[in-house]
């Protein structure tokens, strides 16, 4: 018997890409973040605090390849924690999964034009 194949629910293709970007949440001051991958629809963050899921939060980054900074609006979606091994010892990283919900300024069309740019993968 063969099970069916679970469904993606990603909508859209993802691209690893580190770069840092700036999280808003009217709650809280600016903190600085690190994106992990990134699509047309959401991003996901690793960052030093935990934003409440279903929050609004604002984000601003320069992605690489692109022109200027991206502001957009995002809700959390998502919560994710990750355990790793560094040097012999134990560490630990948080994150965020975000869904975009508002691309401030021309934030859109820069982001669609370099995701849809032409890449070289080795």
């Amino acid at each position: 018997m063969t099970l069916p194949k679970p469904r993606d629910p990603r909508r859209s293709m993802r691209f690893e890409k580190v770069f840092r970007v700036l999280v808003e949440a009217e709650d809280m001051g600016p903190v600085s973040a690190v994106a992990r991958n990134l699509s047309s629809g959401g991003i996901l963050i690793e960052t030093p605090v935990a934003f409440a899921l279903g929050s609004i939060v604002r984000i601003h980054f320069e992605f690489p390849d692109t022109s200027g900074s991206i502001a957009v609006r995002a809700e959390v979606k998502n919560h994710y924690a990750w355990n790793y091994n560094e040097d012999g010892e134990p560490k630990c990283a948080r994150g965020i999964g975000l869904r975009f919900h508002e691309f401030l300024d021309d934030g859109a069309e820069r982001l669609i034009r370099s995701l849809d740019a032409p890449r070289t993968f080795h």
